[in-house]
């Protein structure tokens, strides 16, 4: 059992892998497994409060992911301004707030109008903070923080704390977010893929092999269950008779 265990809630970033595999598998199109993905989002996050997780990181779309067939990235950016549509008035309602980290400047304006709408409406929300990445690369993130910090007024009060508010401004947040507990991967791959690199420092790292699609509360709750059974040392030595 964990001797350094967080009273606070935590925040669980996933790396939502699987999805075109999941239905190649079945004989599908890879849409269909975006589409299902999208299924699987809204059960987790239903069911990440109740299990103590407060912020919740999802990796919807990397900054790599651009050199996919262009009718695929225009698939997904239509299914995720489609559901940031429909989805919003029921995040309320669950008192999720809603933020997308990442670039803007790549992405279409009525896509952009989309998100502004989303982060807005659900601004409120004190239950969970939902973060999207979405034209994200934590590499870029950080290059962009240490350019902010170079035009900054003085390096002398450089710090970690204030490198991670200028990396939350890097990715269109505005503010710190507290580092990552655990970072999970599904679809059986077991790499970071250029994610919260900075926010993953003492992360619990958890690879599962089921695809995303099939991703839900059960295996959620495994993963909380699995990271609240982990000794987490941060570079401590644990006095094990205490």
């Amino acid at each position: 059992m964990s001797t350094l265990k967080r009273t606070s809630g935590i925040h669980v970033g996933i790396i939502m892998d699987g999805n075109g595999r999941w239905a190649e598998a079945r004989g599908q199109r890879r849409v269909d497994g975006h589409r299902e993905g999208a299924r699987a989002v809204r059960r987790v996050v239903q069911a990440a409060p109740g299990l103590g997780i407060t912020t919740l990181t999802l990796y919807a779309f990397s900054a790599d992911n651009w050199l996919r067939p262009a009718s695929e990235v225009a698939t997904l950016m239509s299914l995720f301004r489609h559901h940031l549509r429909t989805e919003s008035a029921g995040l309320v309602e669950q008192g999720v707030r809603l933020t997308v980290i990442g670039r803007r400047d790549r992405l279409h304006p009525a896509l952009v109008h989309s998100i502004q709408r989303a982060e807005t409406v659900t601004r409120a929300g004190g239950v969970l903070r939902l973060r999207l990445a979405v034209d994200y690369s934590a590499r870029d993130a950080i290059v962009q923080a240490a350019r902010r910090a170079a035009i900054g007024p003085s390096m002398a009060y450089m710090d970690r704390t204030v490198f991670a508010g200028l990396l939350g401004e890097a990715v269109n947040e505005g503010e710190a977010v507290r580092d990552l507990d655990l970072l999970v991967r599904t679809g059986g791959e077991q790499r970071l893929s250029d994610f919260l690199l900075w926010e993953a420092a003492y992360a619990e790292l958890l690879f599962v092999q089921v695809m995303w699609p099939d991703f839900g509360p059960v295996e959620l709750a495994r993963a909380v269950a699995e990271y609240r059974n982990r000794e987490r040392r941060f570079g401590r030595v644990i006095d094990q008779a205490g």
